[in-house]
């Protein structure tokens, strides 16, 4: 069976274009500095990092801020494409990255339904058959035939998840959106996973939820300093990682473990 998901020796650079600046002249007058400034003049997201899927994994991506994980989940979405190496999905991918991504702010919610849904890959008159339901998943009541630019980001996170819960996708990709919004809606939302998960679908969140991950998660990749640090079961990579964190000095595991 071949992989789901396929990272091949992935490295993802940044142009940093605050370093011209002034020295724009300078590089013109020399052009031999060019090739220095080019391959210094960026900011480093991910290096060499491989690792493969199977179909119907839940995966989680750990890691502190800057590690690497959203990169990595825009890269699966081909939001991002790779400075150098392979990126590989096998399926529909449907990806909530961030609190109203893929949404227009000056169109209703309803309205952003239908362009999401088409950019998704379903039909017209698909659409037309499950906008309903998205709606009541979504409980946004009114607000549905509103611009989206005055939703609050629970209700965004609402309207994005509601999507979601529509496209059938084969890989899934969930970028810490579960984070916001109210318990109930958060239950409903992981009912939702658990059912994907019966379905075989294939499944990466970025979480911080040590719960989550041990509920849904078969596997963890633990990313440092924009590299694959550890990949292993929950139970073998979790007290690892939190080890890590609470030996950091001001970060909030430390403060709570002094």
């Amino acid at each position: 069976m071949l992989p789901a998901v396929e990272f091949e020796r992935v490295t993802k650079r940044y142009p940093l274009y605050s370093h011209l600046g002034s020295g724009l002249k300078s590089l013109l007058l020399h052009p031999k500095r060019i090739q220095a400034f080019l391959q210094n003049a960026h900011h480093l997201a991910l290096e060499e990092i491989s690792f493969r899927i199977n179909p119907g994994e839940s995966v989680a991506l750990i890691g502190r801020n800057g590690a690497g994980k959203s990169t990595l989940l825009s890269l699966l979405a081909g939001v991002l494409k790779p400075t150098s190496g392979k990126v590989i999905t096998r399926g529909r991918v449907a990806a909530m990255l961030e609190l109203g991504a893929g949404f227009h702010p000056e169109l209703t919610g309803r309205e952003n339904i239908r362009l999401n849904a088409t950019l998704l890959g379903l039909r017209q008159k698909d659409i037309t058959r499950v906008i309903p339901a998205i709606i009541e998943f979504a409980e946004i009541g009114r607000f549905i035939d509103e611009p989206v630019r005055i939703y609050s980001s629970g209700m965004l996170a609402r309207l994005g998840f509601s999507i979601m819960t529509q496209v059938s996708p084969d890989i899934l990709l969930i970028d810490e959106v579960l984070a916001v919004g109210d318990i109930a809606f958060r239950e409903k939302c992981l009912a939702v996973l658990q059912d994907y998960q019966k379905q075989g679908v294939t499944l990466l969140m970025v979480s911080h939820a040590t719960k989550d991950i041990e509920t849904f998660c078969d596997r963890v990749l633990w990313f440092e300093n924009c590299q694959l640090q550890a990949s292993g079961t929950p139970a073998e990579i979790l007290p690892r990682y939190q080890a890590a964190m609470t030996a950091i000095p001001g970060s909030p595991a430390h403060r709570k473990h002094n």
